[in-house]
């Protein structure tokens, strides 16, 4: 199911293939009626889909995010649209770290410290140069693997931010991410947008997310991410709620779209100073030119005096 909305007029996709437009709803007839209408000859989900579609009972103060940025409900091993499955060669042996052995890069997670409710985590403090990476929308079985070589390579800890059915569907990937000594993060259980659901379902995203992850890796994440960066306040007073960090970013190359391998290069050492969080993805379709792309910044990096540290 996709809530969205297009010129203005929300619209509703339902399971199955079939669309509805905006209500039209003759004079005389109010939209209470037609809602209940609906709900004899469709049952409890359309009603819901009713109501989350219509602006009127969305919270006025709650982000809403450009219609490019809405996206479906994500099942594991689907691809977004336009993404072909494609094979992609291993990490070429013959890239080698250029720190000394006696230099480790290797950070230690630090849990807590930040206070109830307040907003998202865009920069570490770390000291001079500590920046942190992130990578999004795994696990995946073809590109985290691939990310968790190159990683090891250079001796880099970073963050995956987990989608719980991906975590479900790939136990054994998460594990390796674990395994390695990386933090991880809630990333919701879909990846659907939180501004667009009731206060339930965000609790539910977030708590079925946190269950899978713990299930697949034996740990429990203290850090959420909100899919889009999409935060409401009841999203954030969720996280204060249940003791989560609220996580965003600050350098966004928007790899996710594809743009090119030295599109993202660019983007990454242009942008990256003292303190940034930077946004890459391993998950959620072909994630080829991202494995590629860290291929060069990482080393970039370090030879900058860059070391990477977790948030």
């Amino acid at each position: 199911m996709r809530l969205g909305a297009h010129n203005g007029r929300p619209d509703v996709e339902v399971f199955g293939g079939r669309q509805m437009g905006a209500e039209k709803v003759s004079p005389g007839v109010t939209r209470a009626s037609v809602t209940r209408r609906l709900l004899l000859t469709a049952g409890g989900l359309t009603l819901f889909s009713l109501w989350a579609a219509n602006p009127v009972d969305q919270d006025p103060t709650a982000p809403r995010l450009p219609d490019a940025h809405q996206a479906p409900v994500r099942r594991a091993g689907a691809l977004t649209a336009g993404d072909r499955p494609v094979r992609h060669p291993r990490a070429s042996s013959s890239h080698r770290a250029r720190t000394a052995p006696d230099q480790p890069h290797l950070a230690v997670a630090r849990r807590g410290g930040r206070g109830a409710g307040e907003l998202p985590l865009r920069t570490i403090d770390d000291g001079p140069k500590a920046i942190a990476l992130t990578i999004d929308d795994g696990p995946d079985p073809v590109y985290t693997p691939q990310v968790l070589a190159l990683l090891a390579r250079y001796r880099v800890t970073a963050t995956f931010s987990m989608i719980g059915i991906e975590a479900q569907a790939h136990p054994a990937v998460a594990r390796e991410v674990a395994a390695a000594g990386h933090l991880i993060v809630n990333h919701t259980w879909t990846h659907l947008n939180l501004v667009w659901l009731p206060p339930a379902m965000v609790t539910e995203q977030m708590s079925r997310a946190t269950g899978a992850i713990h299930a697949a890796t034996g740990r429990i994440p203290d850090l959420f991410r909100a899919p889009y960066g999409a935060w409401s306040p009841f999203v954030l007073s969720q996280c204060a709620r249940i003791g989560m960090t609220p996580l965003g970013w600050s350098v966004d190359p928007r790899d996710w779209s594809r743009p090119g391998v030295p599109s993202i290069v660019t983007n990454i050492m242009r942008n990256t100073r003292t303190g940034s969080i930077i946004l890459e993805h391993d998950g959620g379709g072909n994630r080829s030119q991202t494995v590629a792309a860290l291929k060069i910044v990482i080393p970039r990096l370090l030879a900058a005096g860059y070391h990477f540290r977790t948030p």
